[in-house]
């Protein structure tokens, strides 16, 4: 399965981002509001400035305390950023994200950031793949 397929089977809510300097409390709550785990700071939607997840400000209130949320999110987020294809397929996404040990990586064409897939729903693709070869290896067997 490729990413792009990923991406078609995903409700369609877009990317959430936040702009740099928004403060680490606001987007927390964005991030509380909408359910999700991570977003993505951007100056404008498409270029990326890095991820602010929740490891990210799990992290700093373990070291500082509830002072980092009055932060602005450049000083949390992770800047380095590993970005995919919607030609890649999901077996390499999710070796990547396995091995970097992080869940969420944006997907960028021709420089500009088209979506965002974490690994839930990298995994629930690859379940879905599984499955239906499960069901045409079960139909060629009992010849149907």
């Amino acid at each position: 399965m490729l990413v792009q397929q990923i991406l078609r089977s995903k409700a369609d809510d877009g990317v959430v981002t936040v702009a740099p300097g928004t403060g680490v409390r606001a987007a927390v709550e964005v991030m509380a509001a909408r359910r999700i785990g991570a977003v993505v700071v951007s100056p404008d939607g498409k270029r990326i400035a890095g991820i602010l997840s929740e490891r990210d400000v799990v992290r700093e209130l373990g070291r500082r305390g509830t002072g980092c949320l009055d932060e602005p999110v450049d000083r949390l987020m992770t800047a380095t950023i590993s970005t995919c294809q919607c030609g890649d397929t999901a077996d390499a996404v999710l070796g990547r994200m396995t091995e970097g040990r992080f869940r969420h990586m944006p997907v960028v064409e021709e420089g500009q950031m088209v979506g965002l897939i974490s690994i839930g729903d990298v995994v629930k693709a690859r379940l879905m793949e599984l499955s239906m070869e499960k069901d045409a290896l079960e139909g060629m067997i009992k010849g149907f």
